[in-house]
């Protein structure tokens, strides 16, 4: 992928980066046009303007209260300060190194031993800390000559480039002591204290704390201590306890935020050790590590590489330059914290933790998980307009309580009268005075609703908690919420409704069927030999044997698994196939063109180039095959159609068909220039077929069900694969997201070049009617989901791929698989399903329209008592001149409504009843809600 291509490929126009000159896409625009101050239906990409600006519209009597989960606009706009300012300094010190290794290079010097370093050595190993810093943080290659080239650095780091590190527990402990963990200080949490402190800095509590002390003083007074502090102390107590309480649920909930962010950081990766691939977290990579790297991973660690094929690496994150950067032998090193943008390859870890760049910039700003949600943002108008009228309630009580009580309107429960003009007290008309202002003050606390937005909160909190034990893993809050109005779902197939469990139990070859599949008698020696080398040698999966004997160990995609168990079946030993050739250019899988390829230099000279992927579009490609006798026979069309019947009959077996085919090719047509060789094209055409394969990939036990369970809730569930459209057809069938054949006709079944080449117009009309798209492209996908959005659904994608990012972003709700899924993927979702089932996805639907029950239950509850306790008061004031409830009953019914009432009513676990009912859908009218 040139610069050229990524500037404009989907997977960069759609990465949410700021600081790295990314544009938003315009149809965010329409979803903000034309709405209200309380109105921001898709929080997911909300400028920060528009977020101030609701926030300045509302009436806020406490603002620490109202919006202490919502995002703090000011600490956003210094991280976002930091992060420029962190990002400037890196490129001066690239630019000043990039200056210096010119000068070098124009500077003849002999080659020298590396200088001796006076920094201590830790251990056994032959390079210091500030050795390996030096090296990798300044990019400086000379110094990296100087120490052997990547096999030196790994020799002085007791590490192979093959296997590894050997990983024990003593070796570990040994290499954290001395290269230090790959983790980082984080700011530590606030204290319970903290939010103690923020409970006590509302307005209407320090009021009414005034009061109390004023109404004690006067009451100790007048009264003496025995009976005179009731009323002062009892309006204390209630604030205390009100304070308390606040305090307790915000520090338990800021613990469930932290341990969130824990999870969402916590990226697990493979690494090499003792020749075995294992997968472990980010925070256990250790220096001398070698990581394998593909599409879509993060960069766990600074590090350089071992070999990369194709390898580009996107470094926006840590220089906010918006393009990619090739890595090669020239330019080896590589960043803590950049994404792989395309191709694959090894790394050896140099430096992990606080000695990265990665590390500091980490722990030097912190991660804000406050956010907004549409819900809570049209509540908070709710809240303001009930707080305006409360407000005017309490004004108007105030007027006319002191009114009566300086006119002498205003009696005892024994018939006196409370105020006559020149001859009550000062103190005892002060007390009186007191006494009406905290009943106002406390009728503004009990209207203005300000736990109405925190409702939501713990509401998505409880739900968010609870989805975490459903396999669901909640990366943005507000999606817990757009997850019940979702009228729609797009799910990928492999894994999400299948088991992603593959097998190879069909194969083709020679122009017959081999049965078994693993027949080695059927097969002749050159078609085995190439199979076996094109098998180990386009692929990104490994095999490794144990030393002491026992089962293979296979790694990689689980496409990749079953055709390496397959090559092991026929016989394959795979480190002697990779030893047999070399790769001297590779085109990774891709999404788009659905094959991956490899040029392969052998022994003796000869070069061979091997292609692996969707088994119609492969052989298209293919002019030949190999026969039984071992010769190389043109592909006439009575085999290809014996082929292309083949691949039907399979694809229509629901399983997943793939063709290995090759050519020789002539090494002086192979470039030899480095840079030259990077940018080369691997020839596609006059291909040699070797073998068709057909894959099983069984559906997941109650897929059917829960696919049923989403019809019957009114959400449509349509499968995008990149499959052939047969086999997506078959599995379409067995899932029942088509009822019958019947239904297996366009345009409910599209093939995803089609459905591309339609105008807006026709997808728009199409786009409803859609159950299965094949052989889809990303971009296809993106159309898909852009074509319903403006229909006006509500969509969730599923995705596991870099590809998939600019759809899952796109979408409503973004749902990346925790197995499968890159790291690109994930970090442009809203939730990871974890187990990559789509059961799963359905439970998060369920919780999704809890979040919105339990709102609705709180609203009533909530507004009913505010009602009720405004109109008993202002009536009994302008009637009488007294009010029924007093500022200590006020206060704790405001205590029973505001927090308990929050707390239980927030928390109830949903019902079967809610699967039972339609989607709520795109907009929602408060007056619905309630």
């Amino acid at each position: 992928m040139s610069n050229e291509e990524y500037k404009t490929s989907p997977y960069r126009r759609y990465q949410n980066d700021p600081e790295a000159g990314a544009s938003r896409p315009d149809f965010y625009e329409d979803d903000e046009a034309g709405s209200g101050t309380f109105d921001i239906p898709r929080t997911k990409s909300a400028s920060l303007e528009r977020l101030r600006r609701w926030r300045q519209a509302a009436l806020v009597l406490n603002a620490s209260r109202r919006f202490r989960y919502t995002l703090d606009l000011k600490k956003e706009e210094e991280r976002r300060q930091s992060l420029a300012k962190f990002r400037s300094h890196i490129q001066v010190l690239r630019a000043a190194n990039r200056f210096q290794n010119n000068v070098k290079e124009n500077v003849p010097k002999a080659p020298g031993p590396l200088p001796h370093s006076t920094t201590t050595r830790v251990g056994n190993f032959d390079i210091s800390l500030e050795e390996l810093v030096s090296i990798t943080r300044e990019n400086d290659l000379s110094l990296l000559q100087q120490c052997g080239g990547v096999k030196g650095v790994a020799d002085k780091l007791k590490s192979d480039l093959e296997k590894g590190i050997p990983g024990d527990d003593i070796d570990l402990v040994s290499r954290k002591n001395a290269f230090g963990s790959n983790t980082y200080p984080r700011k530590k949490g606030r204290s319970f204290w903290n939010f103690v402190w923020d409970a006590c800095k509302d307005t209407t509590l320090i009021i009414l704390m005034v009061a109390a002390a004023a109404s004690l003083a006067l009451g100790i007074k007048t009264e003496g201590i025995k009976e005179g502090w009731y009323d002062g102390g009892s309006i204390a107590m209630a604030v205390l306890i009100v304070i308390i309480f606040t305090a307790v649920s915000d520090y338990k909930q800021s613990l469930q935020f932290q341990n969130l962010n824990e999870e969402k950081q916590n990226i697990h990766m493979e690494v090499i050790r003792g020749g075995r691939r294992v997968s472990i977290s980010i925070f256990d990579i250790a220096v001398g590590d070698v990581v394998p790297l593909k599409i879509g991973d993060q960069v766990p660690a600074d590090g350089i590489v071992i070999t990369g094929h194709s390898l580009s690496i996107d470094e926006s994150s840590m220089t906010g330059e918006s393009k990619i950067v090739h890595k090669n032998s020239k330019a080896p090193f590589l960043m803590s914290g950049c994404k792989v943008a395309d191709g694959y390859g090894t790394m050896l870890v140099t430096g992990v933790g606080i000695n990265t760049e990665w590390g500091l910039l980490m722990s030097s700003i912190s991660e804000d998980n406050g956010e907004e949600t549409p819900l809570q943002v049209r509540l908070n108008g709710v809240a303001t307009f009930i707080g305006i009228v409360g407000l005017a309630v309490a004004v108007v009580v105030l007027i006319v309580l002191v009114a009566r009580f300086f006119t002498g309107h205003t009696r005892n429960p024994d018939g006196t009268v409370q105020f006559k003009a020149g001859q009550t007290k000062v103190g005892e008309a002060i007390d009186g005075f007191i006494k009406i202002f905290t009943v106002a003050v406390t009728i503004v606390v009990v209207a203005v609703p300000e736990g109405l937005p925190l409702a939501v909160t713990l509401t998505l909190a409880y739900s968010m908690r609870k989805m975490m034990a459903d396999k669901a893993l909640v990366r943005r809050l507000s999606a817990c919420e757009t997850m019940g109005s979702a009228t729609t779902i797009c799910s990928d197939k492999t894994g999400t409704l299948t088991l992603n469990q593959m097998t190879v139990v069909e194969a083709y070859s020679c122009g017959n069927k081999i049965d078994p599949p693993d027949n080695k008698s059927l097969l002749p020696s050159n078609i085995m030999s190439l199979l076996i080398e094109g098998i180990a040698q386009n692929t990104t999966g490994s095999v490794f044997v144990p030393e002491e004997g026992g089962v293979l160990e296979v790694s990689g995609s689980p496409t990749e698994k079953a055709i390496l168990q397959w090559g092991i079946n026929l016989g394959m030993d795979f480190k002697a196939a990779r030893s047999n050739s070399v790769i001297i250019h590779a085109f990774p899988f891709n999404s788009e063109k659905k094959r991956g390829g490899v040029a392969l230099k052998l022994s003796d000279s000869e070069v061979h180039v091997h292609w692996k992927g969707a088994a119609e579009i492969v052989l298209a490609s293919c002019t030949s095959y190999i026969d039984t006798n071992n010769h190389v026979a043109p592909m006439d069309e009575d085999k290809s159609l014996l082929f292309k019947k083949a691949i039907e009959d399979m694809a229509a077996r629901s399983l997943r068909c793939v063709a290995i085919a090759y050519r020789p090719y002539e090494m002086e047509k192979v470039p030899s220039d480095e840079e030259e060789l990077s940018s080369w094209k691997l020839p596609e055409g006059d291909l040699i077929l070797l073998a068709i394969v057909g894959i099983k990939d069984p559906c997941r036990p109650g897929v059917r069900e829960a696919v049923q369970l989403c019809i019957n809730a009114g959400v449509k569930v349509r499968m995008v694969t990149g499959d052939n459209l047969q086999t997506a057809r078959a599995i379409a069938l067995e899932c029942g997201i088509l009822g019958s054949n019947a239904d297996a006709t366009e345009p409910n079944l599209i093939e995803g070049k089609k459905f591309r080449d339609l105008s807006d117009t026709q997808r728009l009309e199409v786009a409803d009617k859609i159950s299965v798209m094949g052989r889809s492209a990303p971009n296809d996908k993106l159309l898909l989901v852009q074509a319903l959005r403006k229909r006006g659904h509500v969509v969730a994608v599923t995705g596991d791929g870099t590809n998939d990012a600019p759809a899952l972003h796109e979408a409503d709700i973004g749902l990346a698989m925790g197995i499968q899924g890159t790291e690109v993927a994930k970090e442009s979702s809203d939730i990871i399903i974890l187990d990559d089932n789509f059961s799963t996805v359905v439970k998060v639907v369920r919780w999704g329209r809890s979040v919105y029950a339990n709102i609705q239950k709180f609203i009533q509850f909530q507004l009913t008592v505010n009602v009720a306790a405004l109109i008993i008061n202002v009536v009994s004031a302008v009637s009488s001149g007294n009010v029924p409830l007093n500022a200590v009953q006020l206060l704790w019914v405001n205590l029973i409504m505001d927090t308990l009432g929050a707390l239980a009513l927030a928390t109830e676990p949903p019902t079967d009843h809610l699967m039972r009912r339609p989607p709520v859908g795109r907009r929602l009218d408060l007056p619905a809600i309630m």
